[in-house]
């Protein structure tokens, strides 16, 4: 077998290597059933199983409570963008959104669509290298959306932001979902592509409370419901059979771990390790502020474009890909997600120490 590097990549990101062995060991055969993983029906037993394991292993890690469903979608976060607004928004409502990037951007472009918009914040002024501390809320907003992690830029929110009154709190959790402990009841509904820390490209993990499925618009397509997911148990088309299984194996892998606090300390010594270095460099800067740094994205540059692209092609050679940053921003990005090795994380800095004295 080719000998794997280390991909630093923002997403489709890294796996843990027990999980691709087992997946692939099942390719041919789920268990001993005779047929592959990827040819069963999703109405099937054997298929079935590994669907209610996954929701079952995922209520467990989040300790999510009874009256919140648990659901596998398609589409990425980028249907959740305007899936959202869809069921909970009118023309004759307010959502309010913390604008910290370019995904929260784009989810208000979608939620305009639909109703009215209040931006509690941006940090677009300072080209997203921090949160904002100050926040504006409307009356009675419809809900609250955020971006908790943000890939681009780096940055990324300490903790879930209050909201007025009763207000739903919706979160895109796509970048570090399940990376540390989630208080679930503080929020009406999270979403999240597992193409990061979950699993492979093609299944979406919603978690949305039940009162919020029941008073959804009923006026839209019937895909477009959430009260229908939840009503055939994300069972009413076919499903992403192989994103559901992926990510049922990877949270098993999170639970040998040790949980989500496990999960946050390794992401957290990993991620610290590598600022350290930054802080100190005479070379390399961090771009998001300290106070406002991701643990799973870890953004810096030269200060020199050329000297950006020359790293980066120094990093690949060393067997170290994925670093180049996003094409809006330029210089790196290390993404740290939870199946990142802490190996990888002192490989890079090798590299940059060699490049450095160069």
């Amino acid at each position: 077998m080719t000998e794997r590097i280390f991909n630093f990549s923002a997403g489709p990101a890294v796996l843990p290597v027990s999980v691709l062995e087992e997946a692939r060991e099942n390719l041919l055969s789920l268990g001993d059933t005779g047929i592959g993983l990827l040819e069963h029906s999703h109405r099937g037993q054997a298929f079935r199983a590994v669907s209610n394991e996954t929701e079952v292993l995922c209520r467990e890690l989040a300790g999510i409570p009874d009256d919140y469903r648990v659901l596998f979608l398609q589409g990425g976060a980028s249907t959740q963008f305007f899936m959202v607004p869809m069921n909970f928004l009118t023309a004759e409502t307010t959502a309010d959104y913390l604008v910290t990037g370019s995904w929260s951007q784009k989810a208000v472009a979608e939620a305009k669509r639909f109703g009215n918009v209040n931006i509690a914040c941006s940090g677009e002024e300072r080209k997203f290298c921090e949160i904002p501390e100050t926040r504006t809320y409307s009356n009675a907003p419809a809900y609250v959306h955020f971006t908790s992690n943000n890939t681009i830029c780096g940055t990324q929110f300490a903790t879930e932001p209050e909201v007025p009154g009763d207000a739903p709190l919706v979160c895109d959790a796509s970048s570090d979902i399940f990376s540390r402990p989630l208080d679930v009841a503080r929020y009406g509904l999270i979403y999240a592509g597992a193409q990061k820390n979950l699993g492979p490209a093609g299944v979406t993990l919603v978690i949305v409370r039940q009162d919020l499925i029941d008073r959804g618009s009923t006026d839209l397509p019937t895909i477009l419901q959430y009260r229908t997911h939840a009503e055939k148990e994300s069972m009413f088309n076919t499903p992403p059979v192989f994103g559901i299984y992926m990510m049922g194996l990877v949270l098993k892998w999170i639970k040998q771990q040790g949980g989500l606090s496990a999960m946050q300390a390794r992401n957290h010594r990993k991620a610290e390790t590598l600022y350290d270095y930054l802080d100190k460099s005479r070379l390399f800067k961090p771009t998001a502020q300290r106070d406002s740094r991701s643990l799973m994205n870890v953004t810096f540059v030269t200060g020199d474009e050329q000297l950006d692209a020359e790293f980066v092609t120094t990093a690949k050679q060393a067997g170290l890909d994925g670093l180049k940053g996003h094409r809006s921003v330029g210089g790196m990005r290390a993404s740290l997600y939870n199946a990142f090795p802490s190996e990888g994380v002192g490989a890079l800095i090798g590299v940059m120490r060699r490049f450095e004295s160069g």
